[in-house]
């Protein structure tokens, strides 16, 4: 299995302590935290994007920019790209500049997003979430695969042979779509032959049981190999706890994640799980010890059988704690479920491994050698 650290850059208050740190010192953390989970391994990095609610990932390819020229081997992916608000063509521009500094590294997820409330913030209709990215969709994957592209739909003016720049680093830009209730989604992944990431947030894991295994039929269905049919997973946005003992990791996070559950009302974002136990025992918050952990990826994987785990941490304790958890979750979580799941993602018989050559080991831009090149 491979696994993924995502950042969907939250901008809480504690809801014990009352901490709350500075716009600046947040960015930042999203930053070093993207370094810390190179050195620790981990397989990618993910930047959410939200434009409603307590959030600082409204420019993500601001900050995938900034991880992309601070990191060297570790992919960079997108927790999602909300593409139904945005114009298709500026995407397919800002991220290709984004995979030319990452040397090939970029993988994007686009989804309609889970938040009501960003779509008059935009100008469009949330009915039209489904259609908008579609359309959106369908455009963004032209670019990236052609030049010359002439092109006419409904949300936007026609293109008349053109081509964006840059272009990709090395060939088209692999995406994922992301899913968390609809099967629209699912579909779209399944016609188009891409993979799947599956949110694992908002719904009991039935649900998203139910979703994977469509999107499997449907991809058989168009005709793909059923071998790259290949699925991520969230765990819940700041679910990752680990501690000594199962007591100890609910009495220091419980109050925690009760006290931001009680105080977050965002149409069509809202968890079911309204207190620690429920989260731990039918949600999909990974809170516990080392070894609760890996058994609860363990039975993600045997009701999803997928191939990236994504993690996210509780933004709102120190920082020091924050990277802590991921230092025992990489030494200890991420060996103990490679042992029992291997995947190809990334590796021989993925035809997106070659991107970049080595798996994502590129070197950092040499500053000193540019300027001697001059």
């Amino acid at each position: 299995m491979k696994f993924q650290l995502l950042d969907i850059v939250p901008h809480q208050r504690n809801p014990v302590s009352g901490r709350l740190v500075s716009p600046a010192e947040r960015l930042s953390q999203t930053i070093l935290l993207a370094q810390r989970a190179e050195q620790l391994g981990f397989d990618a990095f993910a930047v959410g994007e939200r434009h409603a609610g307590q959030f600082l990932s409204s420019s993500p390819t601001v900050l995938l920019g900034a991880i992309a020229a601070s990191t060297s081997r570790i992919r960079l992916q997108t927790g999602v790209t909300v593409l139904s608000l945005l114009d298709a063509f500026r995407v397919a521009e800002d991220y290709a500049t984004i995979d030319q500094l990452a040397r090939g590294r970029l993988e994007i997820t686009i989804g309609k997003g889970n938040e009501l409330a960003h779509f008059p913030l935009f100008g469009l209709q949330a009915s039209e979430q489904y259609q908008l990215l579609t359309e959106k969709y369908e455009l963004l994957r032209r670019l990236w695969s052609e030049e010359a592209v002439s092109w006419s739909g409904r949300y936007r003016p026609d293109l008349h042979e053109v081509t964006s720049q840059p272009r990709p680093f090395a060939g088209p830009i692999r995406i994922w779509h992301g899913s968390a209730t609809s099967r629209t989604a699912v579909e779209l992944a399944a016609r188009w032959g891409d993979p799947l990431f599956s949110a694992n947030a908002i719904q009991p894991l039935s649900a998203y049981r139910e979703l994977i295994a469509h999107y499997f039929e449907e991809y058989e269905l168009h005709g793909h190999d059923p071998a790259r049919a290949y699925v991520g997973a969230g765990s819940g946005a700041g679910g990752l706890f680990i501690a000594d003992s199962a007591r100890q990791a609910k009495e220091q996070f419980g109050p925690v994640y009760e006290g931001l559950v009680a105080n977050r009302n965002v149409p069509g974002n809202n968890t079911p799980f309204r207190n620690i136990d429920h989260a731990i025992a039918e949600g999909p918050a990974l809170v516990g010890t080392v070894e609760q952990v890996v058994d609860k990826i363990l039975r993600f994987h045997e009701a999803f059988s997928h191939d990236l785990q994504s993690v996210s941490l509780p933004s709102t304790i120190p920082l020091e704690h924050q990277l802590e958890i991921l230092e025992a979750f990489a030494n200890q979580v991420i060996p103990a479920v490679r042992d029992k799941v291997s995947t190809t993602l990334w590796e021989e018989g993925d035809p997106y491994a070659h991107r970049p050559a080595f798996a994502g080991a590129q070197p950092a831009v040499d500053l000193d050698l540019l300027v001697a090149k001059r």
